[in-house]
């Protein structure tokens, strides 16, 4: 797969895409990501195509795996989940197997909504989310007990002042 430089009018760097990615898949992929519910038949609009030739990119965007899947953005307060805490993780051992059974026992648990290998700091830092701060605790508590946990460092939210899924489509 070869990436190309995507000129950039702002002064932000250039971005790396994907040379098999064209114009109207950077469309089609800033639509889906701003309203995953649309229609293709709003999307072929909203990207000049006819219907069935968007319906195929959508589908190769899908196959090669640049479209990972489509969600629903719940509020977590609405479910009963009223705190979000980040857990930065340090391990005992950065031996593979180590690190691959933390991964598949945190992955496990409903309230790690994100899990991340870090570089510094740390082994791996997870966003959780609590009913309440003694859920928090808790949680706190499970993660500090697991094999080979050698520290737990929590840092919990006081608001979140952007909330964006997906990553920036260039123009």
């Amino acid at each position: 797969m070869i990436l190309r430089a995507m000129p950039d009018s702002s002064k932000e760097p250039s971005v790396r895409v994907r040379s098999d990615l064209d114009a109207i898949d950077l469309k089609i992929l800033a639509e889906l990501q701003a309203d995953g519910r649309i229609t293709n038949v709003d999307l072929a609009q909203r990207v000049g195509l006819s219907a069935p030739p968007c319906l195929r990119r959508v589908r190769r965007l899908e196959e090669t795996g640049v479209l990972r899947g489509y969600h629903a953005d719940v509020e977590p307060q609405a479910l009963g989940f009223e705190v979000t805490f980040f857990a930065i993780v340090g391990l005992e051992s950065q031996k593979q197997a180590v690190l691959d059974a933390f991964e598949a026992e945190a992955t496990a648990w409903p309230e790690v909504r994100e899990c991340h290998m870090i570089r510094g700091g740390g082994d791996f830092m997870l966003r959780l989310v609590a009913r309440d701060t003694a859920h928090e605790n808790e949680l706190t508590a499970r993660l500090t007990a697991a094999a080979q946990v050698l520290r737990v460092q929590t840092l919990q939210t006081i608001r979140t002042g952007k909330h964006a899924v997906g990553v920036p489509v260039p123009p």
